[in-house]
């Protein structure tokens, strides 16, 4: 388990550190979903998204 860390004096949670890595990647991931079409073989693409980015978040969180 990480410590929090510190940004200008001010203790910050691993967790908001985490939701940042798994957000970066989801934007990364965007690109391939833009390109493959995403939207076309779901019923609703940013409920999709949003929880792929929930899979990812819960990833990071398992392996850092």
């Amino acid at each position: 388990m990480q410590h929090e860390l510190t940004i200008g004096g001010i203790l910050v949670s691993p967790f908001v550190a985490y939701a940042l890595i798994a957000f970066a990647l989801l934007v990364g991931l965007r690109v391939v979903f833009r390109r493959i079409r995403f939207g076309r073989y779901v019923a609703n693409a940013p409920l999709a998204e949003a929880g792929i980015y929930v899979c990812l978040l819960a990833i990071v969180v398992v392996l850092l």
